[in-house]
């Protein structure tokens, strides 16, 4: 078996994550693994375990014949028999199988706006959904709407899982040691960095000494501004930290005390899940797979989303309880080594690979 992840680019991302984590676990339980990076490389990229088969295709338009032609090529060279598809990639997938039809097809959504699923685009996927052999879902949301709109009947809920990097800490961190709250989110829309921040402003007047780091990608656009604006503008400099991408995310989260997502959707984020692995006490919002893996009081607290003054209650809750913050996170860590673990999702991953 040979087994091919097609991702759009290396950014710190769920879906760029989890796309690594895949080709370097199935390493040594099949043939050959292959990673493919179809637009942009990134921070990932040196987390490619050096046994992973790398291509980075470097596309330049959706219909990039020139990229399409070396992929095409590739994949016979390498005699890859399954090709899965990631988030948005799915397009160049459905060409590729078209030219190698052969080959099976597996499309994994990761849509992280599955509150807003009404919203979403669906023509061009549900054309290419007659390629598709398998979908995988990172929640049950997904699933239904794949269900009634995509035309395939095997979709099924898929979890992720996570992994600790073993990268010594880097990045500095301005701040007292045992009072660190930490959200890691790429700064886009739906992670509601603002709805956060408002809420820290609340604890802040309490707890002046802690701090709150924000690790994940800027993009430098509208939202990323509008985030920097309000910490300017209510004199947060020296409490707030938003560091940017991070390649020792794991070495900073050892190192923090409470982790937080403050998401309007999500569908099952990875950063939750190496918040576990961590044996961080969390508090989340109620949106995607969170509430379900965090079972609200018992592995952490969960939250209504958009709501700043029950985002801020719950993390005075837990920074007022050290005991508890210990308890909730011996929890989560058991939740997410049991039901999320690599060694649980990869056998599952590989009979369903064997199905196809």
């Amino acid at each position: 078996m040979n087994v091919i992840q097609l991702i759009d680019s290396l950014e710190a991302g769920g879906a760029e994550r989890v796309a690594v984590n895949y080709a370097n676990a199935l390493v040594t339980h099949i043939d050959h693994s292959f990673l493919c990076v179809t637009r942009a490389e990134g921070i990932l990229k040196q987390t490619v375990e050096k046994e992973v088969g790398y291509f980075f295709l470097e596309k330049r338009s959706t219909l990039d014949v020139k990229a399409i032609i070396k992929l095409h090529k590739y994949v016979n060279r390498h005699h890859i028999t399954v090709v899965h598809a990631h988030a948005s990639s799915y397009f160049l997938a459905t060409l590729i199988k078209c030219l190698n039809p052969s080959i099976k097809l597996v499309w994994h959504d990761h849509y992280g706006k599955s509150e807003f699923l009404d919203q979403r685009s669906k023509l061009v996927l549900r054309l290419c959904s007659f390629s598709f052999n398998q979908v995988l879902c990172v929640n049950s949301k997904l699933v239904a709407w794949c269900k009634k709109y995509l035309k395939i009947k095997n979709v099924n809920y898929f979890p992720n899982f996570a992994t600790i990097n073993t990268t010594k800490l880097r990045t500095q961190l301005k701040s007292t040691k045992g009072k660190r709250i930490v959200c890691l989110a790429n700064l886009r829309e739906q992670k509601d960095h603002i709805n956060l921040l408002s809420a820290f402003i609340k604890i802040q007047e309490k707890y002046p000494d802690w701090t709150l780091h924000l690790v994940g990608k800027d993009f430098n656009d509208t939202y990323s501004k509008s985030i920097h604006n309000f910490v300017k503008r209510n004199k947060l400099q020296n409490s707030v930290f938003i560091h940017g991408s991070c390649s020792d995310t794991s070495a900073i989260l050892n190192v923090c005390d409470i982790g937080v997502l403050s998401s309007r959707s999500e569908g099952l984020p990875l950063a939750l899940l190496e918040y576990g692995l961590t044996g961080l006490p969390v508090v989340v919002t109620e949106v995607g797979y969170c509430g379900i893996v965090v079972k609200h009081k018992v592995n952490g607290l969960v939250v209504k989303a958009e709501s700043s003054e029950d985002l801020a209650n719950a993390i005075e809750r837990l920074i007022e309880n050290e005991t508890l913050r210990i308890k909730m996170g011996e929890h989560l860590h058991k939740e997410v080594k049991k039901e999320y673990s690599k060694d649980a999702v990869l056998r599952t991953l590989l009979n369903k690979y064997k199905a196809l």
